[in-house]
């Protein structure tokens, strides 16, 4: 019957398979361990087992999605992007009144102990819509040129400030950055001419630049303050720029992890072998514990496993020469890199904390879900394995 649902063995790419499974193997038995050592955690085999559910419902997402060629995917880009939108305005409404009261976001949906984030799935709806939004505008444009590239750059424009003015009404500034970077990943991607893209970052580093000044000044918070930002995150700002300053307030999440991380050294303390208490490490600091446990080593590994993911999802693109396929490829590639880059950067100090999962291993369904659902888009691609042309294909035009 397996055999039957997949035409055949060669159309399944194992090796995506296996990275996936690996990540999750390190996710559970980094979430039992985190568990294990919080006080708060009233049943470590519940927490443990509702996550492996949510694997489960994200392998089955994975099965339904890669039934989907790219002609499909192409059709119901635009339903898959209006759902998510609808999600997002929803939530906006019936957002989890306890959740905002400790985090001040309204990005959550809560039905008593079972939550919900909408933007999440958003993440791949919206690299299915950009994808779409790109190649065809790629075949219409053979030639690029810069007036032909500033009408793309206004169409992706078009499909990406709805969601970020909706991520800001969430009050989820961390989310935001992730949608910026999968719009820039596709973005540079999408051939655009750096005479375009040249004043576009370049006015992207000032504003950056200026930001960092005023958050960083008593009357630039103030300002800032105005515009929407929260007390809660120049907090985490403050923790990052000097974490030993109030390691017993609101640095003491980022000093507990450093420090767990560092003792941890070459080879760790050995699995379930916790001296440094870390407040809610089951999510966006569940790092700590793999630094702990199993030190400098199986931090190296974990990112060898993430190389070899990106690796794999690289030859999928190649082999496949499908030009909706790739950008889509671009997004996925972006949304995990950045998580990667911001969560472990977070639990080391190198970034500030902004709430970020880690890939496949920290706690929380919707965001494995959504990371599950990239991944079926990735094997949609060795599923169905031909060499599409957009200008013949129906519905392509």
């Amino acid at each position: 019957m397996f055999k039957r649902f997949f035409k055949a063995e060669g159309e399944i790419d194992w090796g995506i398979i296996f990275v996936v499974m690996m990540l999750a193997l390190i996710g559970l038995t980094s979430l039992f361990v985190a568990a294990s050592h919080d006080s708060q955690v009233v049943s470590v085999a519940r927490m443990v087992a509702m996550q492996g559910i949510w694997y489960v419902l994200g392998i089955i997402a994975i099965l339904v999605i890669m039934r989907f060629d790219s002609e499909q995917l192409w059709r119901i880009a635009p339903y898959i992007f209006g759902f998510g939108i609808f999600l997002m305005l929803a939530v906006l409404v019936f957002y989890s009144r306890a959740y905002y009261a400790t985090t001040g976001g309204k990005s959550w949906f809560a039905i008593g102990s079972l939550t919900f984030q909408p933007s999440e799935i958003m993440k791949p709806a919206l690299i299915v819509m950009l994808a779409r939004v790109i190649a065809k505008h790629n075949t219409q444009y053979a030639e690029h040129t810069v007036q032909s590239d500033r009408k793309l750059l206004l169409k992706i424009i078009y499909w990406v400030l709805p969601v970020i003015i909706l991520i800001l009404a969430q009050h989820d500034f961390g989310t935001m950055l992730v949608f910026l970077a999968i719009t820039a990943g596709m973005v540079l991607v999408s051939g655009i001419t750096w005479k375009i893209l040249g004043p576009i970052f370049g006015a992207a580093g000032v504003l950056g630049t200026v930001v960092i000044l005023l958050v960083t000044q008593n009357w630039g918070r103030r300002i800032l303050g105005g515009l929407g930002f929260q007390a809660y995150q120049f907090a985490r700002v403050d923790a990052w720029m000097n974490p030993s300053a109030d390691t017993s307030n609101s640095g003491y999440q980022l000093w507990q992890a450093m420090k767990a991380i560092g003792s941890g050294g070459v080879y760790g303390t050995g699995f379930n072998v916790s001296h440094v208490n870390v407040p809610v490490r089951e999510s966006d600091m569940i790092f700590s514990v793999i630094g702990e446990n199993y030190g400098f080593i199986g931090s190296a590994l974990l990112l060898l496993l993430y190389m070899l993911l990106f690796y794999q999802i690289y030859r999928v693109v190649r082999d496949t020469s499908n030009q909706y396929y790739a950008y889509i490829a671009a997004g996925v590639i972006m949304m995990l890199l950045f998580h990667i880059f911001e969560n472990i950067g977070m639990n080391i100090g190198l970034v500030p904390l902004t709430g970020i999962p880690l890939p496949f291993i920290s706690q929380g369904g919707s965001a494995l879900i959504g990371n599950m659902i990239g991944i079926g888009l990735i094997m949609s691609m060795r599923y169905h394995h031909r060499t599409y042309s957009l200008s013949n294909q129906n519905g392509f035009a």
